[in-house]
């Protein structure tokens, strides 16, 4: 481990220290994830993102009241944005995005990001995201206390990225997925557990292109000590995409603060795999861009 792994080690663990000696919050999943939809940073959670307008916000309540005939129709809006600091492969990825839900169970969202990648050619990269859910199941379905919230989603994915043409692949792509997710509060401490799979066509999350497709499995396991901490791990199998281009595995391990009502704050480190394999030896079996600290702020409106 080298000294800014170890740096960015201590950050988190007072990170952490902090949001469980914090004020009580009530803000929470699903964040904006890294291309906009209600997740994590990587992969998308069953939730639909957006808060009700009955109270739930804090905000001004004759505002509320003003708003209340907007409860079950549309959720207020949230927003979020990432910075990933890619530092041993001098890789800078900023990422914000928007969403928000009608009905509880139809989530649209919208993502752009900006990537400097110095050392590989492009000075800068842009990615632009679309994306829909539909929760088709509730959690706890059917009076159970065992049921899984079920959701199905999909993500327009476009990038300006010169490497397209350089590899021969496509500017743009779709992903489907399909999710559950479960929050157990029978355990000492709740447990949120989601798990789903994934097709895509991507190559590095869609940031340098996009060719064939392939499905891949997904999922996150998060354990809340203290009403307004989450702490986990998340994981996204890599996606072979065709003509020897087969993305690594990612992993993330992260700390969320729900600071407020409605303010959320993030660090983790993530691991994308040895940016060598492909960048010095030619090859694209394990298509990495290396590992770096990884910081969010949410808000819901």
């Amino acid at each position: 481990m080298n000294s800014n792994d170890r740096k960015f080690l201590r950050t988190v663990v007072s990170f952490s220290v902090a949001a469980i000696v914090g004020a009580a919050a009530h803000g929470g999943v699903p964040l904006n994830n890294l291309q906009g939809s209600g997740g994590i940073a990587f992969n998308p959670l069953a939730y639909t993102a957006g808060l009700p307008w009955d109270g739930d916000g804090g905000g001004d309540t004759t505002n509320e009241v003003e708003h209340s005939a907007l409860n079950g129709v549309v959720s207020r809006p949230q927003i979020g944005a990432w910075y990933v600091n890619l530092n041993d492969a001098r890789i800078n990825w900023w990422a914000g995005s928007a969403a928000l839900s009608f009905a509880d169970h139809v989530e649209f969202s919208a993502g752009y990001g900006f990537i400097n990648a110095h050392k590989y050619g492009d000075k800068s990269i842009n990615t632009y995201n679309i994306g829909s859910k539909v929760k088709f199941l509730d959690e706890n379905a059917f009076d159970t206390s065992w049921v899984p919230a079920l959701a199905v989603g999909g993500v327009y994915k476009y990038t300006d990225s010169s490497t397209v043409d350089a590899l021969g692949l496509d500017d743009d792509g779709f992903d489907a997925y399909v999710v559950a997710t479960k929050l157990i509060t029978q355990t000492p401490w709740p447990i949120l557990l989601s798990a789903g799979l994934l097709l895509s066509d991507e190559v590095v999350n869609g940031v340098v292109g996009h060719n064939d497709y392939d499905v891949v499995g997904f999922g996150n396991v998060d354990v809340l000590p203290a009403e307004n901490v989450a702490i986990g791990v998340e994981y996204k199998q890599g996606v072979d995409a065709g003509d020897g281009i087969r993305n690594h595995d990612y992993w993330d391990g992260h700390v969320a603060w729900f600071a407020t009502k409605q303010l959320t704050l993030v660090a983790a480190f993530a691991e994308t795999g040895d940016k060598d394999k492909f960048y010095r030896h030619g090859s694209a079996k394990n298509l990495g861009v290396g590992s770096g600290a990884v910081f969010s702020i949410q808000y819901q409106f």
